[in-house]
């Protein structure tokens, strides 16, 4: 009687822990697509080892797109977050946009939407920050910079205040082309993020 009654604990001991594993969904550009790279090198890539070797559950399911833009992060979200049901939704859009000279308001009204699609599905949200190189000139660099912390505040959402800390602009951490992460930089953009997202877990 006494084995039955720890076996049966045992096992709704498990049950509870599997019930709290759940989907982490990256919904990013070519930062966390791995351009240039092996993708097994790649922060998310990385990230699914930690969680494995930490002992979390959570499942991760990398929907990024290399030169994708918030807009287009807008218009698959509402597919992926139907098919996947994520627990945790991590957003790292906004670098193209940027690059490509869009509004920073039109950014920042995209992120909104995709911030607030994710919390209604019941999904957390982690928003990661991205900087625009200084040659796009202060007013523009510090508009773009400051859509992150706006979207954080309004929606409650998680934000890493820049991915690329310590990486962007480092020559040592970046490829031929000047703009992507090499595989050097992976585990600091890894570390960047990590702090931020355990919790949410």
């Amino acid at each position: 009687m006494r084995a039955w009654f720890l076996s049966a604990g045992l096992g709704l001991l498990l049950l509870s822990q599997g019930a709290m594993a759940g989907t982490v969904l990256i919904v990013g550009d070519s930062i966390s697509a791995a351009f240039g790279l092996d993708t097994r090198v790649g922060w998310v890539s990385l990230l699914e080892k930690r969680l494995a070797e930490q002992g979390f559950k959570d499942k991760v399911v990398n929907a990024s797109v290399s030169g994708d833009t918030s807009a287009g992060g807008q218009a698959r979200l509402p597919a992926l977050l139907a098919e996947h049901k994520p627990a945790l939704v991590i957003l790292e859009l906004g670098g193209n946009d940027g690059l490509r000279g869009q509004p920073p308001a039109q950014l920042q009204q995209n992120l909104t939407d995709m911030v607030r699609q994710s919390q209604k599905a019941g999904a957390k949200v982690l928003l990661l920050g991205m900087k625009i190189p200084p040659n796009y000139g202060g007013r523009y660099t510090t508009a773009f910079a400051a859509v992150y912390p706006k979207v954080a505040q309004e929606t409650d959402a998680a934000l890493v205040s820049f991915m690329l800390e310590g990486v962007g602009g480092v020559p040592s951490m970046t490829q031929a082309d000047g703009l992507h992460p090499n595989a050097d930089a992976q585990p600091f953009l890894l570390e960047n993020v990590w702090p931020t997202l355990k919790p949410l877990l």
